[in-house]
Parts: C-alpha cells; sequence; structure tokens
C-alpha cells in the first residue's frame, strides 16, 4: 500500500539542508534532538522546533522583499 504523507520532500536534494535547518532551530530552542529518529521528543519540544523553523523563514522572506 501506497504512503499519502502530507511532509514528504518534493526536492530530494534539499534534505541534507532542511536537516541542518532544522538542528540549528533545535539549538537555538534548546532542545537536545539528535540524527535519526527523536521518539523522546515531548510535543511542546517538537513544536518549539517547528516553531523556530517557521518564525526563520517568515524573517528570512520579509527580509528578502525589502
Amino acid at each position: 500500500m501506497a504512503s499519502n504523507s502530507s511532509n514528504r520532500i518534493v526536492v530530494p536534494e534539499a534534505r541534507e539542508a532542511l536537516d541542518r535547518f532544522k538542528m540549528e532551530a533545535a539549538n537555538e530552542v534548546g532542545v537536545n534532538l539528535k540524527q535519526g529518529y527523536n521518539g523522546h521528543l515531548t510535543s511542546r519540544e517538537a513544536g518549539s522546533i517547528g516553531g523556530q523553523m517557521v518564525k526563520k523563514m517568515i524573517e528570512s522572506y520579509e527580509n528578502s522583499v525589502k
């Protein structure tokens, strides 16, 4: 059965850059993230990483349109 995941990477070559970006965001919010599976994270920790990533993407966009 084929998986229809919504979080698949559209550009596979970007995986490494996305992983670095995620690790950087985790470091900035003080979450101990390791390579591979991170099932030990709480929802709050995982959400803070995602939120930091979105915040940085928005800042980057805003800076590019100035």
